[in-house]
């Protein structure tokens, strides 16, 4: 059964899997630090943004991203940040290797930072 749409003024959240070209891990941990950086920074309405690496694959990454609602995260895709970080993801991931899932944001709890 999929998912409700999200409720309007809802919280989104994106998980991302990438996996990179062999030899390209540190290019993409460059690349996505930019990317991560700026989206926090620069925008109002993301509200987190998580890459976490694949505990049995290097070259395999998890990004999860929270925005405030459907309008963050197309505002998210507008900035020169952004645009920035899809020219060099062009050149990092595998190509057919990148799997994105936007859902409702239903429960987030937690302290952690890194």
């Amino acid at each position: 059964m999929p998912a409700p749409p999200p409720a309007p003024g809802a919280p989104i959240s994106l998980v991302i899997s990438i996996r990179v070209r062999p030899g390209h891990r540190s290019a993409f941990l460059t690349g996505i630090l930019a990317n991560a950086s700026a989206s926090v920074r620069d925008e109002p309405g993301c509200l987190r943004f998580d890459v976490v690496a694949d505990g049995s694959d290097p070259e395999v990454f998890w990004v999860y991203e929270v925005f405030a609602d459907e309008e963050a995260l197309r505002a998210h895709r507008r900035p020169p940040h952004f645009s920035a970080w899809q020219e060099e993801q062009a050149r990092v991931p595998v190509p057919g290797r990148q799997e994105d899932r936007l859902g409702p944001l239903l429960i987030s709890r937690g302290r952690a930072s890194a």
